[in-house]
């Protein structure tokens, strides 16, 4: 649970700190609205993840791409976003698609940094469907690395996690990049 009163005093510091008058026109509702914000972004919506039987014995990639998210750095609580491809060759199991785009979201809804988010989307996929590979790649701007420090915007940061077949395989996970290239 967000504690918004706590962070609309937190910033009022932080406005103070840094010679600001949070009293100041533009800057009396900061507070409240930064407390919005963070309770947007760090929304954790639980959600089932539902699994079906692959009574068709699919065995072929399943793969949703360009699933977009926001993130914050954990180490500077500055915004990054990106795209996010997520696939699996599945076994017994099968998941709703929607379930794959809620999981990114609700591992992206909380303080992070990309490397581990990339492994908890590919472990949870793993763990729940138990398929015989799982792929994912996440590619994303760090305003950490825009806005301040090397002050580089535009730029990528690509991270993978590869399960099963798709870590083991060779022409398997040339397929599956391939096939997220499209």
């Amino acid at each position: 649970m967000i504690d918004k009163e706590r962070i609309q005093n937190a910033v009022k510091e932080i406005l103070l700190a840094i010679n600001e008058d949070p009293n100041r026109e533009g800057l009396i509702d900061t507070p409240r609205r930064v407390a919005d914000t963070y309770e947007e972004l760090f929304a954790h919506n639980d959600f089932q993840f539902t699994t079906f039987a692959n009574e068709q014995k699919y065995d072929e990639f399943i793969i949703v791409k360009d699933i977009l998210f926001t993130s914050v750095c954990e180490h500077h609580i500055l915004p990054f976003t990106g795209k996010v491809a997520v696939g699996y060759l599945p076994d017994k199991k099968i998941v709703g698609l929607s379930k794959i785009v809620r999981l990114v979201q609700q591992c992206a809804a909380k303080l992070q940094i990309q490397e581990r988010m990339t492994t908890e989307v590919a472990n949870t996929l793993w763990r729940e469907l138990q398929p015989l590979g799982v792929g994912v790649i996440i590619e994303a701007e760090h305003l950490c690395m825009s806005l301040r420090g090397v002050k580089s915007p535009g730029h990528k940061t690509i991270t993978s996690a590869m399960l099963g077949v798709l870590r083991d395989e060779t022409e398997t996970r040339a397929e599956f990049l391939k096939l997220c290239q499209r």
